[in-house]
């Protein structure tokens, strides 16, 4: 194939070289000529590229609104910008005729060379498909209609391609004979191209599309509206712009409350402006003469007033937008380095003025509960702590390592040191002559890096000179010596635990530019990985399905990755402005960040893009001269966190502007460590003079206050299996490789899940003192019934849309319904919500409701399922017939999955590949299958019933199931082998439903999940399916339905007589019932309660419960507390409802 397609190139170029250079010439000559005879060249070019920025800004505005087409049409009309990835994507899909398309906007067949081998590749990879595809007629239509066009001067060419047509396998033809399948071949054809345009002057300059700073074209235009408002005769404080098609002017009014003043104004500023209050200011003004326009940035707008009182002080700001509500907003930050000289208008790139108009309405800062901002402890260190990392199971220990070589265990709860061990060497005789020679010129030792085990049954401390010690923890204050390595010649500059193979090892790297991996139990070398030329800074462990790789930096800026071998670095590139860097996956293992600081002091927070090696966004906001290397974190696979210039400063993951930084009320130094407990509650910063401060989210106050009422002192609890966890009580030493004892290598790791169990037996099993609260009347809570279709058939399934802006209904005649809440002035956010009510909808393309296959299907005996993609775009469902592949967009079926008998009855996306599904059948089997490939990967077995339950775990990498024989298993997706089964313990007194459904459903920390069962609810482990918490109904009422809330806080659980329970989700202890008088019909109360119930994605305390009679409502708690009981997030609004 190369051959044949290098012997058409070569022709294809000397029949277009002269008329391209010929053409070229006139090209140029035409477009200089009209250049001058307009009037002035320079003047001209000037107005060309200001027309091209707002072309630029009128795409990125499509883009930011989801318009992707109309950006495409004016990428093709306007020439301005080449969009590689859309003609890459049409490329692997083989959308030929768009391709050429979108191409003709930028150059023509016959342009130039470049131009001719494009469109030539293009019409011979779709001539070649159609021969593979036997369609002779369109193949001839191909080359007749559109390889003709290259014949010219390429006869022989043209005569061979000709005679494919004759063969019944073009690849008998000796150039073709290594054509591939589709798919590579078009891989093939797109680098090519890549290379082609590339080269193409007529794409130069075409390529790359300028950084523009976010929502510009909205500033631009707040800055016309808002100078607009200063020239206003009689300008008001809170000016309401409807319109863009008209000036704003204000008009006067007799009664307006703020009066012009001339007194404190900004110099610049024009004295029409009115000057608002000092009450509404919670903070200072952002404007400061100190910072010109270019070096201020906002993560939202703020409202023309200023007052020059609060000029020069920092941080954020609460005035009223001309909308009329409270928006908090972050001060303008400089940039460091840059020149600060004052503005001419210092209005220049702030937005001022929020418009009613949905184009133009501006990103509306909110608070943020879930970041830790609030200092809750401050712990009092002996000396300077060089490194921290909390318990990954008990979220309020805290592990910190000292420049002294001190290790402490911190309660962050009560404020207290659990232990605190001082630096020694175990046993100096097995430690190197390097070492004991380093030892004795200088003595002084520093901890470089502490670590937690991902169970928590293992620490490890890395030093500054050589060693690495390993120690045991079981609980409380229970901690023995376990390993003692002779790691590195040098210091341990990181520290990281790993499970490869299921096997537990530990990484470090150290200054003598190597990366050792250990075994963590019997302290043996298992690999040496050496590539760096500088020493190793940081390690991050990973995994991609079942390939595990360790990322590694070092300190001059390289990053490489490795397998678990003795081999090379597999992939090499640099880390942003080559700085001193650190790597870290997301929660979800999705997303790839590192942060760093390079020799100049310019630190970098950067996304990357795996798959290119490459940085997908850069976050701004960092210093430009940092003294040391910047330490980040991240949290609620939402934000990001680094300790930068004597702050916190914290962005959302999706968002390159700052969001807001926290101070921690101030003495920070200005890179201080920082450290996130897993669950992101709570954050540890190392201050000035020894000090940590625990900063806490509001979630975090609430766990330190409830543990501080009744703290758990677990020293007396811990099992003696438990303590079977020391191996060896005297230490094990070990030195390049060598271990002096053998070891089970799982001791450590399985036994560890008895402090887990106990631990949550221990804080579970405290008495609660908070009343049940009962919600029986319709003011006690906001509830909206949804209305559009004539309710006649129950509501099986019920979920919300992923974006939480719609609600999607299954019911039992196999119809499917969705609600969508529009985006308006009620109703900025878009969100699902009570106040203002969704429009049943369905798209014009399609007059009827998606509807699923009933052929062969019993409805009596259906158990109707859905399965939602994660970007909303596709829906897979059953009604007891075939499953039915759906466009959410058009509602059309895409296609239909496994023949009607036996029957599915649960269905579930696989979490990090939407193409393969897992279907529970009513034979009693799971078919793991690919939809793009139809076919069924394997089939599980071990159920006794229909299997009525499927879950992933995110992180665990389990598939857990549930069935009709009321049994849940655990499934390994590596090989999709059994992992272990158990039967759900049923009440004696009361038997459950023959084949009673059995559904399951991941607690968000993805390590537990919750099984409901019409008998009762139950928390288990993943791991070895210990149940954690049961909770089993006092009378005989039937459990229908139940499902965690968006942040696992609560249950929400329906029952057969019209309740609504409320569960604590740590606990299952019943919090509050809303009785069927608070929100049911009076028409609707007999014989009709919830069969469904699904929790908003965003919004914890809102729910949806779908009816016996079609019937679906919407359930939020009242406004003014927004809970619904005491003890969730603190509010009082339980206690109102208790005194009504």
């Amino acid at each position: 194939m190369r051959k044949w397609t290098d012997q058409g190139r070569r022709r294809l170029e000397g029949v277009s070289a002269f008329a391209d250079s010929r053409r070229d010439y006139l090209l140029e000559f035409e477009f200089l000529k009209s250049k001058f005879q307009r009037g002035g060249f320079m003047a001209t070019e000037k107005r060309s590229t200001l027309n091209k920025e707002l072309l630029f800004l009128i795409l990125q505005f499509c883009n930011d609104e989801g318009y992707t087409r109309t950006a495409h049409m004016l990428e093709r009309e306007s020439g301005c910008y080449f969009d590689m990835e859309f003609v890459e994507d049409m490329v692997h899909t083989g959308k030929w005729d768009k391709v050429e398309k979108y191409l003709s906007g930028f150059t023509n067949v016959d342009s130039n060379k470049y131009s001719t081998k494009i469109y030539f590749e293009i019409r011979k990879q779709n001539f070649l498909e159609a021969l593979d595809n036997n369609d002779r007629a369109k193949a001839l239509d191909i080359l007749m209609k559109d390889l003709k066009v290259f014949a010219a001067g390429n006869e022989e060419l043209f005569r061979e391609m000709t005679q494919l047509l004759t063969l019944d396998d073009f690849r008998e033809h000796e150039s073709l004979s290594m054509y591939g399948d589709v798919e590579s071949s078009r891989k093939v054809l797109m680098d090519e191209i890549k290379k082609l345009i590339e080269a193409n002057p007529n794409f130069h300059g075409k390529l790359k599309f300028p950084s523009i700073k976010s929502q510009r074209l909205r500033r631009l235009i707040n800055q016309g509206l808002n100078w607009q408002h200063i020239q206003c005769k009689y300008p008001q404080p809170n000016p309401d712009v409807n319109t863009l098609f008209e000036d704003h002017v204000c008009q006067w009014q007799q009664n307006h409350l703020f009066m012009q003043s001339t007194e404190n104004l900004v110099p610049s500023q024009d004295a029409s402006v009115p000057d608002f209050p000092a009450s509404r200011i919670s903070g200072p003004s952002a404007l400061t003469h100190a910072v010109s326009n270019e070096d201020m940035y906002l993560s939202g707008p703020i409202t023309l007033a200023t007052t020059s009182n609060n000029i020069g002080d920092s941080h954020t700001m609460s005035q009223k937008s001309l909308l009329g509500t409270e928006d908090e907003v972050t001060s303008a930050i400089p940039h460091l380095g840059r020149n600060h000289s004052p503005s001419p208008n210092i209005f220049d790139d702030l937005s001022i003025i929020s418009m009613n108009n949905d184009m133009l309405q501006n990103i509306v800062p909110i608070s943020h509960p879930d970041l830790p901002k609030t200092v809750a402890r401050i712990l009092n260190e002996v000396n300077s702590p060089m490194s921290m990392e909390f318990h990954p199971v008990y979220q309020t220990f805290l592990l910190v390592g000292t420049n002294i070589g001190d290790i402490v265990l911190w309660d962050v709860n009560s404020g207290e040191k659990l232990l605190s061990r001082n630096f020694m060497v175990w046993n100096i005789g097995a430690c190197s002559m390097i070492f004991k020679t380093a030892m004795m010129k200088d003595p002084c030792m520093s901890v470089n890096r502490v670590a937690w085990s991902s169970t928590g049954s293992l620490f490890g401390v890395a030093y500054s000179k050589h060693i690495v010690q390993l120690y045991s923890y079981l609980g409380d204050t229970d901690v023995q010596q376990k390993l003692e390595i002779d790691a590195h010649v040098g210091g341990v500059n990181d520290l990281v635990f790993s499970t490869p193979q299921k096997q537990l090892m530990v990484i470090t790297g150290g200054d003598d530019k190597i990366i050792k991996v250990w075994d963590a139990i019997t302290g043996v070398q298992m690999h040496n990985l050496e590539g760096h030329e500088a020493p190793v800074y940081s390690l991050c462990p990973h995994y991609k399905e079942d390939i595990h790789f360790i990322f590694s930096t070092s300190v001059d800026g390289k990053i490489k990755a490795w397998l678990y071998d003795n081999l090379r670095a597999r992939v090499h590139f640099d880390a942003p402005g080559l700085a001193c860097t650190t790597m870290a996956y997301s929660a979800d293992s999705r997303r790839l960040f590192s942060c760093g600081t390079n020799k100049n002091g310019e630190s970098f927070l950067v996304e990357w893009n795996e798959s290119e090696g490459g940085a997908k966004r850069t976050y701004q906001g960092l210093c430009k001269n940092s003294s040391a290397v910047v330490q980040f974190g991240l949290t609620k696979d939402k934000f990001l966190a680094a300790a930068d210039d004597h702050v916190i400063k914290i962005w959302d993951m999706d968002k390159v502007e700052l969001l807001t930084t926290i101070d921690a009320e101030g003495g920070l130094p200005a890179n201080p460590h920082i450290r996130f407990n897993k669950e992101g509650t709570l954050l540890a910063v190392a201050a000035n003079e020894n000090k940590i401060k625990i900063l806490a989210a509001d979630y975090g106050l609430q766990l330190l206050n409830a543990l501080e009422k009744d703290f758990v002192d677990m020293s007396s609890d811990v099992s003696d299996a438990l303590r079977k966890l020391v191996i060896n009580p005297s230490s094990t030493v070990a030195s390049s490789g060598e271990a002096d004892g053998e070891v089970p290598s799982n001791c450590n790791e399985e036994s560890f899940k008895d402090v887990n169990n106990k631990f949550m037996d221990n804080i579970n099993n405290k008495t609660d003192v908070w009343k049940i609260v009962q919600i029986n009347r319709p003011s006690q809570c906001q509830s909206l019934q949804l209305s559009g279709h004539g309710k006649a058939d129950k509501i099986s399934r019920l979920i919300y849309t992923n974006a939480g802006n719609a609600i999607l209904a299954l019911a039992s005649n196999a119809t499917h319904l969705l609600w969508k809440w529009p985006q308006n002035d009620l109703n900025l956010s878009g969100k699902a919500t009570t106040n203002v009510p969704p429009q049943l909808w369905q798209p014009r393309s399609c007059s009827q409701p998606m509807t699923n296959d009933l052929t062969g299907s019993k409805l009596e005996e259906a158990v109707p399922c859905l399965a939602l993609s994660k970007n909303d775009s596709y829906l897979l469902s059953a009604s007891g017939g075939t499953i039915s592949l759906f466009n959410m967009l058009t509602f059309k079926t895409m296609m239909s999955i496994m023949p009607p008998s036996p029957a599915t009855t649960s269905l579930a996306f696989h979490p990090q590949d939407n193409n393969i599904v897992a279907i529970g059948m009513d034979d009693c089997t799971i078919l793991i299958y690919n939809v793009r490939l139809t076919k069924i990967k394997s089939r599980l077995k071990g159920h006794s019933g229909k299997v009525t339950g499927l879950a992933f775990s995110k992180t665990m990498n389990v598939l857990v199931s549930s069935g009709a024989d009321a049994q849940i298993f655990t499934w390994n997706p590596d090989g999709w082998e059994k992992c272990k089964s158990k039967s759900l313990q049923l009440p004696d007194e009361r038997m459950p439903v023959l084949e009673s459904n059995t559904q399951v459903q991941f607690h968000l920390d993805q390590i537990h999940f919750l099984v409901v069962h019409e008998t009762q609810l139950s928390i288990h482990e993943a791991k070895d399916l210990t149940c954690v918490q049961q909770w089993v109904p006092e009378d005989s009422t039937r459990i229908s339905q139940a499902t965690y809330s968006c942040d696992s806080q609560m249950v929400y659980a329906c029952f057969t007589d019209g309740t609504v329970a409320i569960f604590g989700a740590s606990d299952l202890e019943l919090k509050c019932q809303i009785i069927p008088t608070a929100y049911l019909p009076t028409s609707a109360r007999l014989n009709v309660y919830p069969f469904a119930i699904a929790a908003h994605p965003q919004k914890s305390t809102q729910f949806a419960v779908g009816l016996t009679d079609g019937g679906v409502i919407v359930l939020e708690p009242p406004q003014h507390g927004n809970t619904w009981y005491v003890g969730e997030n603190g509010s009082a609004i339980a206690n109102s409802m208790l005194e009504e």
